[in-house]
């Protein structure tokens, strides 16, 4: 039994596909299958069911899957204890960030981390939470930067900044005269919200839940973008709320529309969230410092109310 041998047995389990599982493996079709029907001679059982399409998992075969994840694993935080001892930080890494964070948060950080850590080959994905948690628990991110907390078992956060919501209010709206916001201000069906499947609208419906509001069932109009958001706020269609970072790069007649939150302000927590395992801590660690050193400066919000994600009543 071999290391690599465990490799395209994860291979096979994810793509349940032989011709696919030796693509991503970079790896002929005959070789992956030889050296899987090896592993299963040796072991005298069927890891796989080939004669199901796509190919199912046999019982047994699911505890090995679940053990060769482990196995494999354990092997790389070998090369990981050796790059510690070091004090080497690179190698391949791959990062997860969400939609409402990936288009604020990465040019502010990346060309300096890129700078400090020029052995790291960086990959960066966008992703919503619930795909990034998937991949995280699979292997195939890293990391990933999501609002927190999320209470998953497997998954350690690590907070990096507290990011308070802002009200975009339009010259005509309600509470246009008022040079600060309550949360009791807020009527669910008055704010326009992010499409479904973002945690920023997740985080503004509780939000809105928590001082009596509806859950905003009979809502009309939802954007995949701020930006729409904000120019639909400007056609008197209603307010909205935005992450405070994404109010530094509005025009200064947009800014006019800016209101803030009285203290506590209510706020997202963003982290760096990674699998227990802490395979390639050492860049983890790296990321967390460059990320969190540059957004300090910019968020200088202290008294904070933080807003779960989760889809709580």
């Amino acid at each position: 039994m071999t290391i690599t041998q465990l490799q395209y047995v994860l291979a096979v389990a994810e793509h349940r596909n032989f011709t696919l599982a030796a693509e991503k493996s970079f790896v002929t079709q005959p070789t992956l299958s030889m050296q899987v029907q090896k592993l299963e001679d040796e072991l005298d059982v069927l890891i796989f069911d080939r004669g199901k399409k796509p190919i199912s998992i046999t019982e047994v075969g699911k505890k090995i899957v679940a053990q060769a994840k482990n196995i494999v694993a354990e092997a790389e935080r070998i090369k990981d204890i050796v790059d510690q001892q070091k004090g080497f930080i690179g190698g391949d890494f791959s990062l997860g960030i969400i939609p409402t964070v990936m288009p604020t948060l990465l040019p502010m950080f990346l060309q300096n981390f890129l700078n400090r850590y020029p052995k790291v080959n960086l990959t960066i994905r966008e992703q919503n939470t619930d795909e990034m948690i998937r991949n995280l628990q699979d292997g195939h991110l890293d990391a990933g930067i999501a609002a927190t907390p999320l209470e998953i078992e497997f998954l350690k956060e690590r907070p990096l900044y507290y990011e308070p919501f802002v009200g975009y209010v339009p010259k005509t709206h309600r509470l246009a005269n008022q040079t600060e916001l309550g949360t009791e201000d807020l009527e669910i069906d008055d704010v326009l919200l992010l499409q479904d499947g973002h945690c920023f609208r997740d985080g503004v419906i509780n939000l809105c839940k928590s001082v009596g509001g509806n859950t905003g069932d009979n809502f009309q109009i939802e954007s995949g973008s701020f930006e729409t958001l904000v120019n639909l706020s400007n056609e008197g269609l209603g307010m909205t709320l935005l992450p405070f970072l994404n109010t530094l790069e509005l025009d200064e007649s947009k800014k006019q529309n800016l209101r803030h939150f009285k203290a506590p302000s209510p706020a997202r927590e963003i982290s760096l969230i990674y699998h227990k395992s802490e395979l390639k801590i050492q860049i983890i660690e790296a990321l967390k410092e460059v990320i969190a050193s540059v957004v300090r400066g910019a968020i200088a919000f202290q008294d904070v109310k933080i807003i779960s994600p989760l889809n709580k009543n």
